[in-house]
């Protein structure tokens, strides 16, 4: 027996045996130590995938009579279900290798989930030793995993290369352990790079920054990969604000060009769809483009003058009305909801369009009481009524931070537990209500009282914290919920700017640097901390100024880059070294249409006119198939995942052959019938029609082909007495139609 566990011993990373770390090992033990359930099974069973939540972790009663906490965040759980569940018969320490819990993780029994580890493995070896010692549980005195720590923690590899990772655990006794064969290793972008269980790294063909996310413990350290492309980059188109410098730095960084600026056209439909949601006019595009700019400063100057007149402008206030809108759960699920939903689109547009401070109107919806009549923001609590949820959405829309697993477990990427949870509810714990004399309104109000929130696990009531900040007790007569936008609003709070100008950033740039866009964490970096940073503090010092925050992206240079690739950065999506082309949203699109086909759509119950991202709730979805088709949220999330931005089989169909497409392009008094009535040149009425649509002129093969086509009316129509004015209608039918179905008009780019 003294010999078995002397081989045994030689082969196994125990606690405190000698690790990889730079600096010298502390504390070393005079002789070796007992098994750690914690320190030494749990990491096991965690490697293995025991207590995944596909396999014993599953919600509920886990797999096949056998549960365990999810990654092995409740140890003392997991003790008590693998020693005494069962009536015991998981183990046999009077002949550990007769124990049920080896048996099936080396298959020896049959098992469901399959071998996990062979026989003899270190993995075996460590809890068959464990059970030979008497399976007991760790001293309450016993040293625990205070952090882990990567090695190395960056690192730049070129394409196909491959590094390998060590995981270095730091224990509350001082000492630290290499834990690398029981640690889990993922790439947050696995375009870019792999990585294998053992920590084995290898960088794929494409350029960029990745992330691996180790976890041992409950504890989470990261690695980060930039991925240059390599070769010199001779210059960059000029840099106008800090963006493009922080852009550009990367970009060298990486060894990626940059495109050249896009022409005026192309910025011209570029900022209007993106700032208020529609296409240009007729007269702005040929006031814009009537004249060629003098210099490179006067080029700059007239697309700041653009920026400021769309800011200005009262579409840019419906279309960014109609983000939060939907983001802010603006839904109707009866006909009691449209006083409360038209008040809070207003309330939201008014504020974007007067540029009210972001904090104010974070405040303002946070702390709202009354009524949605004398206080519209009132009605986000009508459509989330559980403190929970309230909890979850702020969290995930204003701070970035997914906080719904905490709820059950502790968050299996970041350092939130279910304390944290709960404690971030008590600041919605006193938010009273009583009915009005309005079917389906409540008073919103609140009740003086201490805040508290109960965990549900432990059953202890928890007062209101932020998330890794202290929060000074607050007062029974004191509102909670204007501490938390207190909380939110101070500068070095590290979530609310950085979320909100991460946000802006995607919505301008397709791809948000940290991606997803409300999945802020330790370990899921931004592919540009430095820009990040500089922004963050911008929008800070600039008092939470929105307008601001648009100007000073849209100026940038790197906003103005052409979306024509390069061969060299043809395969970046990741680094903002072209513009990333992306298809219109649904609204915005069926606008366009509109705009193009001089027709218009009209919503129940709206005024004539009423435009499609100026709607102040789901309802009209039903209303229009278009807006169904093409992905229009139906306001059930805070997540903007819930727009559907990909292309279909059905949308494609729809454009072809919808009925309400070919009603709107076949209107008698639309843009079609007026052009084949005109009596310009048809040169200039192509040009014209060119101009609604893609805010260019046409080439000369395009006028050509399009000219032609209208015009000369084939034989076979001539033979059944077609003549020339109705077939002209209908080229121009015909050729509106084609214009729409171009992926020049159905994306932004």
């Amino acid at each position: 027996m003294i010999v078995f566990f002397a081989a045994l011993w030689a082969d196994v990373p125990w606690h405190h045996s000698r690790c990889l770390a730079e600096e010298p090992l502390t504390n070393p033990p005079a002789t070796r130590q007992l098994s750690s359930f914690k320190n030494d099974v749990m990491p096991v069973l965690t490697k293995a995938g025991c207590n995944a939540g596909v396999c014993h972790a599953k919600a509920g009663n886990g797999q096949n009579g056998f549960q365990l906490s999810l990654l092995g965040f409740e140890p003392q759980e997991d003790y008590e279900h693998i020693v005494f569940e069962g009536r015991g018969r998981r183990l046999f320490p009077a002949a550990p290798h007769e124990s049920l819990l080896l048996q099936k993780a080396t298959g020896t029994v049959t098992h469901g989930g399959g071998a996990r580890f062979e026989v003899d493995s270190t993995s075996y070896r460590l809890i068959h030793q464990w059970i030979a010692e008497g399976a007991k549980y760790d001293d309450p005195q016993a040293s625990t995993v205070q952090a882990i720590a990567v090695v190395p923690g960056s690192q730049t590899l070129p394409p196909g290369t491959e590094q390998r990772l060590n995981v270095i655990a730091r224990y509350s006794d001082g000492s630290q352990r290499d834990v690398t064969p029981f640690a889990l290793f993922e790439v947050n972008d696995t375009s870019l790079a792999e990585v294998d269980s053992t920590g084995q790294v290898r960088t794929l063909d494409l350029p960029g920054k990745a992330a691996v996310m180790v976890r041992y413990q409950g504890q989470v350290a990261v690695c980060n990969l930039s991925i240059p492309q390599g070769g010199p980059i001779e210059s960059y188109p000029p840099e106008t604000s800090f963006v493009d410098r922080f852009v550009y730095a990367n970009l060298r960084e990486l060894g990626v060009p940059a495109s050249p600026i896009c022409d005026d056209a192309t910025f011209l439909r570029r900022v209007t769809l993106d700032i208020a949601g529609r296409l240009p006019t007729l007269a702005e595009t040929e006031g814009f483009l009537g004249s060629s700019p003098t210099s490179e400063a006067d080029r700059q100057e007239r697309r700041r003058q653009l920026i400021a007149q769309l800011l200005r402008s009262g579409e840019y206030a419906d279309f960014f009305a109609n983000k939060w809108t939907a983001m802010l759960k603006n839904r109707r699920d009866d006909a009691s909801d449209i006083q409360s939903n038209f008040a809070f689109f207003s309330w939201v547009r008014d504020s974007l369009l007067a540029n009210k401070p972001y904090d104010q109107m974070v405040r303002e919806l946070l702390a709202a009481t009354g009524s949605v009549t004398s206080n519209p923001p009132v009605a986000w609590y009508k459509r989330v009524k559980d403190p929970k949820q309230q909890l979850e959405d702020i969290a995930q829309l204003f701070l970035g931070v997914r906080m719904q697993c905490a709820q059950c477990h502790h968050h299996p990427f970041e350092r939130w537990s279910q304390d944290d949870y709960y404690s971030l509810a008590a600041f919605f714990s006193q938010v009273g209500r009583k009915p009005t004399a309005t079917r389906g309104e409540d008073m919103i109000f609140h009740r003086r009282g201490v805040a508290t929130a109960n965990n549900m696990k432990t059953g202890i009531a928890l007062r209101p914290a932020a998330l890794g900040d202290e929060i000074p007790s607050i007062a029974a007569e004191t509102d909670p919920r204007l501490v938390l936008a207190d909380w939110m609003a101070k500068p070095e709070n590290p979530f609310f700017a950085k979320a909100l100008v991460n946000r802006y950033w995607k919505h301008f740039f397709r791809r948000g640097l940290i991606e997803p866009e409300d999945d802020i964490r330790e370990s899921n970096p931004a592919t540009n901390p430095e820009l990040l940073a500089a922004l963050e503090k911008h929008f800070i010092e600039s008092g939470y100024d929105l307008k601001e925050l648009v100007r000073v992206i849209t100026e940038s240079t790197a906003y103005q880059l052409s979306s024509a690739p390069l061969p060299e950065n043809l395969n970046d999506w990741q680094n903002y070294s072209r513009y990333y082309p992306r298809r219109l949203q649904a609204e915005v699109l069926l606008d366009s249409i509109d705009q193009l086909t001089g027709a218009r759509t009209d919503f129940p119950n709206l005024p004539t006119g009423t435009r499609a991202i100026a709607l102040p709730d789901n309802s009209y979805n039903n209303a229009s198939p278009f807006l169904k088709v093409f992905g229009r949220p139906e306001n059930e999330s805070v997540c903007e995942c819930e727009r559907i931005q990909s292309s279909s089989l059905a949308q494609s169909l729809h454009l072809m052959n919808a009925a309400d497409v070919k009603a709107k392009i076949g209107w008698a008094e639309g843009q079609a019938a007026r052009l084949a009535k005109a009596d310009s040149p048809m040169e200039d009425r192509i040009v014209q029609l060119y101009r609604l649509a893609f805010s260019r002129d046409p080439d000369s093969d395009e006028l050509a082909i399009a000219q032609e086509y209208v015009t000369q009316v084939p034989a076979e129509r001539l033979a059944v007495g077609q003549d020339l004015a109705s077939w002209r209608q209908e080229g121009f039918q015909d050729l509106v139609w084609a214009l729409i179905n171009t992926k020049e008009f159905l994306f932004n780019h």
